[in-house]
């Protein structure tokens, strides 16, 4: 082969080489392809992987749709005192839909966040800065301002780009004058003060009132106890009441139960004492008096008079009455000169 058929056969080759080295190009995971021709958007997209395309006059982009961070730094926000503050940066976690990419595109370009994020971003926070003061954007508010920023940047994004999610915004405190920050500082530093008295007060306060309340427990613990004590006593003093009324009641029942005995026994003698009160028990009874306490003297010639035998003659002649009757005193002798017997005391 000559000279110049080997000469063109490696340009032939170069050519090809080049040519093939600028049409394959790669699409990363979690990214979607678009392409451009003489600088308009084709419709064809491409999922990841190796891909081919005319050199020199296709080019093509890849386009994240997996969770991705956009960062804003130093954005400037005028509150409305007049105080120019900056926020060093603020993060944006975003993710676009792969069905999405297209419109998005072909809307805002491929580098959408730009438009839809980052400008979005500036408006939202000089909105927020412009209604509030410095004490509300520095101190009061700034807890609120990521996720009103998520709120409003969303409510825009789902009007103008469905499917463009935002999952949430962190925004850094913001830089503020020297002269202010240190005002701040000190201010921070009596509140820091003020809440460490409040919280030592809150301490001696609970402090106050657990001994209160074991003051309170004490006593109602006495109270309960005395309470105890005083219904033991109640308690005692009613049994030994019932005690003594049963023993009451079983004096009073014996008492009764004898006194019953009694009337019935001389109830009884007395009716029988009745029934004995007949003219023959009643005869019989005065013989056996006579016989046991007297002598009894029969016959036909009775003396007048009988003496003791152991009476000196003085005596009875003292004794003897007009009725030839001795004195009862003398319990000795009784002469009834109408009967025919002498009654004789033993």
């Amino acid at each position: 082969m000559s000279q110049p058929g080997v000469i063109a056969m490696g340009i032939a080759v170069g050519l090809t080489a080049l040519f093939v080295n600028f049409s394959i190009h790669k699409i990363e995971e979690g990214h979607v392809g678009v392409y451009y021709r003489g600088g308009a958007l084709l419709s064809t997209t491409s999922s990841p992987g190796y891909h081919f395309m005319v050199p020199f006059i296709t080019s093509f982009r890849s386009v994240q749709t997996t969770l991705q961070t956009d960062e804003i730094k130093n954005v400037p926000c005028g509150t409305s005192g007049g105080v120019m503050i900056y926020f060093d940066r603020v993060e944006v976690v975003n993710k676009l839909d792969a069905y999405i990419v297209y419109d998005i595109v072909r809307n805002y370009t491929a580098d959408y966040d730009k438009t839809l994020i980052y400008n979005k971003i500036h408006h939202e926070l000089n909105q927020f800065c412009s209604v509030h003061n410095l004490q509300e954007v520095y101190i009061d508010l700034f807890d609120q301002i990521d996720e009103n920023l998520r709120t409003a940047l969303q409510k825009d994004l789902t009007e103008m780009a469905p499917g463009l999610h935002v999952q949430a915004v962190r925004v850094t405190k913001p830089k503020i004058p020297e002269v202010i920050r240190k005002n701040y500082e000190a201010m921070e530093a009596e509140k820091t003060k003020l809440l460490i008295s409040i919280q030592k007060q809150k301490v001696i306060e609970k402090e106050a009132e657990t001994e209160r309340k074991k003051a309170v427990i004490e006593a109602e613990k006495k109270a309960q106890v005395s309470k105890i004590e005083w219904e033991q006593k109640i308690t005692e003093k009613e049994s030994q009441k019932r005690i003594s009324q049963i023993e009451d009641d079983t004096h009073v029942a014996k008492e009764k139960a004898k006194a019953d005995a009694q009337f019935y026994k001389v109830q009884k003698e007395i009716e029988a004492n009745t029934r004995k009160l007949s003219r023959e028990y009643l005869e019989l009874m005065k013989y056996e008096a006579i016989a046991q306490n007297t002598k009894i003297y029969f016959g036909n010639n009775i003396p007048d008079m009988f003496m003791d035998p152991t009476l000196s003659a003085a005596a009875a002649k003292e004794q003897i009455s007009d009725d030839n009757t001795i004195t009862k005193e003398s319990k000795k002798v009784c002469i009834n000169p109408k009967q025919k017997y002498i009654v004789y005391p033993q």
